[in-house]
């Protein structure tokens, strides 16, 4: 399974920025995929999952400002950033969890200005 993530960059606080991750490989119908992210000398912190069945799970600080969704093929997932803080900035990853095994993407780099 390989997973690439891109659509991180530089914004502004207040303003948006969506994530993209396409999977690839031997991807399950039963699964749960979504984002992680990690700033420098932390561990790496969950973000937001959403399931093979459409269920989702936020973190307390991103819950009504961030979406994540999936496509209908459930092989991309996405996540809608929305009024972005300067305390979203972290390198994020991009998820992929079935049976006994976890897949990490690459990381994006999201950086939100003050």
């Amino acid at each position: 399974v390989q997973l690439q993530a891109y659509g991180g960059g530089l914004v502004q606080a207040g303003g948006s920025l969506r994530l993209s991750c396409a999977a690839s490989g031997s991807i399950f119908n039963v699964n749960v995929i979504g984002w992680y992210r990690q700033v420098p000398g932390k561990q790496r912190d969950l973000v937001a999952l959403i399931s093979s069945r459409g269920d989702t799970t936020y973190i307390e600080s991103v819950k009504g400002r961030f979406t994540i969704s999936r496509d209908n093929g459930g092989n991309a997932v996405y996540l809608q950033m929305n009024i972005v803080k300067p305390e979203d900035s972290a390198v994020y990853y991009c998820m992929l969890a079935q049976r006994t095994e976890t897949y990490w993407g690459q990381g994006t780099l999201v950086t939100v200005s003050s």
